[in-house]
């Protein structure tokens, strides 16, 4: 059998590529180690840890803000077991999605693992060994990443576990040591500690969100604070020992000799994840990678070998789905022979948290590093008559524009439903817009959205109208 393209895994990067080399008329092919489609995204990633964070943030609601409200609730109970029950059925609804789509598409779909033979020739090694091929002009490589686990750590998927783990555990545990204050960390940790589990978190930088603009940094944790997270930051974990019941992480002070040990249900580990190459057959073709595993690839996302592209976390840049299904398309429409193109700097963050935290450009940090000359606006979620009505006045939006030409540079946020009003920014900073653009347009009120506007206000002739 022989394809124009041939797609190996199938998280959003692959299998949105393969719907639009289908779309554009190529005969696609799609492989997946797993029974089931849509990589870790779908089955333990984006969409189980959003339903466990929707569940876990109703319950906080109701256990503490539903009485302000004027409801009252007695005898509230969690049940934990439905809750992974419901988020299972989310999972189940959307893979099956997933299989929907290669239908309707014709995409010809092959479970097992995918490894190269030659450059033209994939292998497809099926749960029970036996080995079958196809051919194909151009393959994309789409398999993802793994959750990094340090052998000091003693990752036994039990006690010492990763996100992938903690997606299933039925029973609230009542403490959770987390390493890594990283987007992953803090969306379980919030949802452990709004069910009522301690939760402490241990990170090795200055403050959480490393990667994000500072302020946001510092509105996350006071806000994680005050739902009740521990916080060591500045530490690192030298060492975690588990038993059946339990596991204990050994911690030491950042430059410093002071170490203790923290005794948790769970230890969970999350510093990172790494590009998932394994079983692919690299060698095979001689396709080029990395100093951390991932595959090198040029501008057009092809790698050395001509004919072979890689997208998504097994290459360099953010590990983020969205940013996967750009690349999938992207390199699709390459094929076509369509001039397609991304702007990686518009790429947007976000965290799921409450509130959320989302972000898209650059940082006041990486503006400053670059010795660009800016401006910034801030402004506060409380001041907000909307944030006020629904009891979410945690937060601020950040604009930074161009300090002589106003395009706006960076726009951060925390706050209620951030992650949805980021692309309010995206959209204009995709169009060079500047902050008096953004401060012009009419925002509908009452909404979230009037914090951009009033931001924009603020970054253009310091002239916010509402505080």
């Amino acid at each position: 059998m022989e394809y124009d393209v041939v797609i190996i895994g199938s998280g959003p990067g692959g299998y949105v590529g393969a719907i639009r080399c289908a779309q554009l008329g190529m005969k696609t092919a799609l492989i997946e180690k797993y029974d089931t489609l849509g990589g870790t995204c779908l089955n333990v990633g984006c969409i189980p840890s959003k339903a466990l964070l929707d569940s876990s943030e109703h319950f906080h609601n109701a256990a503490h803000k539903f009485e302000e409200h004027g409801i009252g609730v007695s005898n509230l109970k969690l049940n934990m077991k439905q809750m992974i029950a419901r988020k299972n059925s989310v999972v189940d609804q959307t893979c099956k999605g997933v299989e929907f789509l290669m239908k309707k598409n014709k995409i010809e779909v092959f479970h097992g693992i995918g490894s190269f033979k030659d450059a033209k020739t994939i292998l497809i090694t099926d749960s029970e060994g036996k080995v079958s091929e196809i051919t194909t002009k151009n393959t994309i490589i789409a398999t993802g990443s793994k959750p990094i686990t340090p052998p000091t750590f003693n990752y036994d998927k039990n006690r010492v576990i990763t996100s992938t783990e903690a997606l299933n555990i039925d029973k609230l545990p009542k403490k959770v040591v987390i390493i890594g204050a990283g987007v992953i960390g803090l969306e379980l940790g919030s949802v452990f500690c709004r069910l009522g589990s301690e939760v402490e978190v241990v990170e090795f930088q200055d403050r959480i969100l490393a990667g994000m603009d500072k302020d946001c940094s510092k509105e996350m944790m006071r806000s994680l604070k005050k739902l009740g997270m521990k916080f060591y930051l500045k530490h690192m974990v030298t060492g975690v020992k588990a038993n059946k019941s339990s596991a204990t992480v050994s911690i030491q002070k950042r430059d410093s000799e002071v170490t203790f040990d923290s005794k948790a249900d769970y230890c969970l580990v999350a510093i990172g994840r790494y590009a998932y190459t394994s079983g692919l057959g690299l060698e095979n073709v001689g396709i080029e990678v990395d100093d951390r595993g991932r595959i090198n690839v040029d501008k057009n996302l092809q790698t050395n070998v001509p004919g072979i592209y890689a997208i998504g976390d097994v290459v360099k840049g953010d590990m983020l789905a969205h940013k996967a299904e750009e690349e999938g398309v992207f390199v699709a429409e390459l094929l076509a022979g369509q001039h397609p193109h991304i702007d990686y700097n518009l790429i947007p963050g976000v965290v799921y948290t409450w509130p959320e935290v989302a972000a898209v450009g650059k940082t006041e940090e990486q503006l400053k590093a670059d010795g660009v000359k800016y401006k910034v606006g801030k402004f506060p979620f409380k001041a907000l008559g909307r944030a006020r009505a629904s009891m979410d006045t945690e937060g601020m939006v950040k604009v930074i524009a161009d300090a002589e030409t106003d395009e706006l540079l960076g726009v951060h946020m925390v706050g209620p439903r951030t992650a949805d009003v980021i692309m309010e920014a995206v959209a204009l900073m995709e169009f060079r817009a500047s902050a008096e653009d953004m401060a012009r347009i009419c925002h509908p009120h009452p909404t979230y959205t009037e914090a951009v506007k009033e931001a924009a206000l603020a970054a253009t002739e310091n002239r916010a109208l509402h505080i």
